[in-house]
């Protein structure tokens, strides 16, 4: 089971996941969110396919919606109660794909 992060470790690990991205990650609603906007459908479906694969692989599953060309991601570990380092990894991982 995944420990939950305290604020200032999500802090420290928000400001190190975004210092590669123009895109950054933040919270909202108590998770780590994001949005991606694609060319369209079929490049977005194509980036959730891909999302799929590296989620089952690492067992961490996201909450995640596609309206058309936008993708928008949520990560949260419920069995630890909130945020923690399965989240960051992924995003990290997501990050990579944009």
């Amino acid at each position: 089971m995944s420990e939950k992060y305290s604020s200032t470790q999500i802090e420290n690990a928000l400001q190190q996941l975004n210092l590669s991205s123009s895109m950054p990650w933040r919270i909202q609603q108590d998770k780590l969110h994001r949005e991606f906007k694609f060319a369209d459908f079929i490049a977005a479906f194509g980036f959730m396919s891909q999302v799929a694969l590296l989620a089952q692989a690492a067992d961490h599953h996201p909450e995640w919606s596609n309206v058309y060309n936008k993708v928008v991601i949520d990560l949260t570990t419920h069995d630890a109660g909130g945020i923690s380092k399965k989240d960051f990894d992924l995003a990290l991982a997501i990050t990579a794909l944009a």
